[in-house]
């Protein structure tokens, strides 16, 4: 199937079921279970990745601060994404159609080929693999580094999980990122600072987050009294939450880097690598009842 493009791949493994959105940013459209909604429903006549149920982060995660960082003492500047000035936002794959490689009942694999331009000037090749069984749905998101020169890169998912009035979300994570006001990290504090999520904590009583915790255990979970949903992503330890007051979702983002790691400094880890050229970076994520 390399090449094709169809508009909607749907996926169904027991009582599961999976859409997926190629031309629209390589999204997940759906994902329940029983007839009950895992991740938020993505509004049929809507194309955005902003309304989807959960996009892909790639070649890099969150905000660039300005669209200007040095890469191994070379300038760049990315310019804004539209929406999000004076930032970049979240790489070029939400905003890109993708390639369809592999489609059956219960799995898909998406291809992304990026040859390079003011976005991004790398050249990467990246690729979504969907797998819906009886447990839930896994996807790997991977970056190769396609170009002739060393590249910055990190890789992350979105999902916007389905959230009830009576929505408590568990995530162990021992520290978080305070931000500016235009949500650049500023000071790595300890979680309870802004929301420690370590025991369950009520939606409705947090704060308004928008932040990255650091040190995570790659777990966390959505409880309420319709059911309850668990994200896990072995080995990695940085989760962006994403918890608007009085929405209808949260987000729980398992990322390999924090915001603006483009800018931080040296001594800082703040998670982003250098790919050389035909290194890969891999993440994978899993989401259950």
């Amino acid at each position: 199937m390399s090449g094709a493009a169809p508009t909607r791949i749907t996926l169904a493994a027991g009582e599961w079921r999976a859409e997926i959105a190629p031309r629209d940013g390589g999204v997940v459209r759906s994902l329940s279970v029983g007839g009950r909604p895992i991740l938020r429903t993505m509004p049929e006549a809507s194309d955005s990745p902003l309304d989807s149920a959960c996009f892909p982060l790639v070649p890099y995660v969150n905000r660039i601060r300005d669209g200007r960082f040095v890469f191994q003492e070379q300038a760049f500047d990315l310019g804004a994404t539209p929406g999000f000035e004076p930032h970049a936002l979240h790489g070029v794959g939400w905003l890109s159609p993708w390639e369809v490689d592999e489609a059956s009942a219960d799995r898909a694999v998406l291809t992304l080929r990026h040859d390079g331009d003011r976005r991004w000037p790398w050249r990467f090749e990246a690729s979504q693999r969907f797998i819906l069984d009886e447990a839930g749905l896994t996807v790997e998101v991977e970056i190769t580094n396609a170009d002739a020169r060393p590249a910055p890169a990190g890789v992350g998912l979105h999902p916007y999980f389905h959230r009830g009035d009576d929505a408590r979300l568990t995530m162990a994570a021992d520290r978080v990122w305070l931000s500016d006001e235009t949500l650049i990290p500023r000071a790595l504090v300890p979680a309870s600072e802004l929301a420690d999520w370590s025991q369950g904590e009520a939606l409705h009583d947090a704060p308004f987050v928008d932040n990255a915790y650091e040190d995570w255990d790659g777990r966390a979970r959505v409880d309420g009294a319709m059911g309850g949903a668990t994200l896990t992503a072995p080995g990695v330890r940085r989760a962006h939450v994403y918890a608007p007051k009085d929405a209808d979702f949260v987000c729980v983002e398992p990322v390999t880097h924090r915001p603006d790691a483009l800018n931080a400094p040296e001594a800082e880890d703040a998670g982003l690598v250098a790919l050389a050229p035909g290194e890969a970076l891999r993440l994978v994520m899993t989401i259950g009842a």
